[in-house]
């Protein structure tokens, strides 16, 4: 068992998600950061897709019954062990009775901390990932509290003390971000002027971002093509019949301030979808801090299936690097 002493401030058992839900209204949840969440996993010699902890913009503290072999990636949040500092993307033991505090980021906002053997709270529709909203999945269904203590699986053996992720697979992350989008559905609703702002005006993450979507502020206003609205679309122009919507999507309502759904998002609504931000991007957006600056970039759909070959092809590298 981990012992939590304390939460942090938003704490949760994540997965690579429950997929094959959505059109039922379950979104996919899982972590924000992939990569991340994988390279936790490999590094103790778990397979990429365990359960660990996402730990966001300030981490837990947490006891350790047993001894237990332990890796974090993703967000750079300084970690000591019983009072000595363990570095990031390399696995350490812990020793039973000992306890790991982490604090707030220097840069990114998630951690991702897998432990030998992985969180073993229950599979619920395939996934231990947790969906707070609908309080499905995870440890009861919701974020940590202190008192909770967390079962432990079996270790593979695999995981080897001092494993570390070599430096040109770590991530990057810090400074402006930029994302590239692929234009979306209702792009041409957007009138010339504010399809030309959307993409060369700065943005800023706005505080109230979360697992649900990413709420940017600062640019231009846009400004939607006047039309008859149809029935059931509402009076204002960004509103539309419902659709579906994508995970990445971006939508304005009332053209103010652009919102990046994220993994716990709905699956659909009465907003359009003016573009979306590209699978091999959306690691970033859930590393990006409140006031972080970003920018958008148009690329073409080929643009995109070929940043997700590389991604995968960089996932591959890590997981064939730890393989055995």
């Amino acid at each position: 068992m981990i012992k939590v002493l304390k939460p942090g401030l938003a704490t949760s058992v994540q997965d690579l998600g429950r997929e094959g839900f959505y059109h039922l209204g379950i979104p996919p949840s899982g972590a924000l950061d992939q990569y991340a969440l994988q390279a936790a996993n490999l590094l103790v010699g778990n397979e990429p897709g365990a359960a660990a902890l996402e730990c966001t913009l300030l981490g837990p503290e947490l006891q350790f019954s047993e001894d237990a072999l332990v890796a974090f990636s993703g967000a750079y949040m300084a970690a000591l062990l019983d009072e000595v500092q363990v570095p990031p993307d390399t696995a350490f033991e812990v020793r039973a009775g000992q306890v790991l505090r982490l604090s707030y980021p220097k840069v990114g906002a998630r951690l991702y901390l897998a432990v030998a053997g992985g969180i073993d709270v229950p599979v619920v529709l395939g996934s231990r990932s947790t969906y707070t909203l609908g309080g499905v999945g995870g440890f009861n269904g919701r974020r940590l509290v202190a008192g909770d203590e967390l079962p432990v699986g079996a270790p593979s053996g695999k995981g080897k003390v001092g494993a570390s992720l070599p430096m040109a697979l770590r991530q990057s992350l810090g400074g402006e971000v930029e994302l590239r989008v692929v234009p979306g559905l209702y792009y041409d609703r957007l009138q010339p002027a504010a399809a030309a702002s959307f993409f060369a005006e700065p943005w800023t993450v706005g505080s109230e971002a979360d697992r649900i979507g990413y709420r940017f502020k600062g640019g231009s206003a846009l400004s939607f093509q006047a039309r008859e609205q149809p029935f059931g679309a509402g009076s204002d122009p960004s509103n539309i019949v419902d659709s579906c919507y994508p995970i990445g999507s971006i939508q304005v309502p009332a053209g103010l301030e652009p919102i990046i759904l994220h993994r716990d998002a709905v699956s659909g609504g009465g907003y359009a979808m003016i573009g979306t931000v590209i699978s091999a991007d959306l690691d970033l957006v859930g590393q990006m801090q409140p006031n972080q600056k970003a920018r958008f970039r148009e690329v073409s759909l080929d643009d995109a299936l070929a940043a997700r070959q590389q991604y995968k092809k960089k996932l591959k590298r890590m997981a064939e690097l730890f393989a055995g």
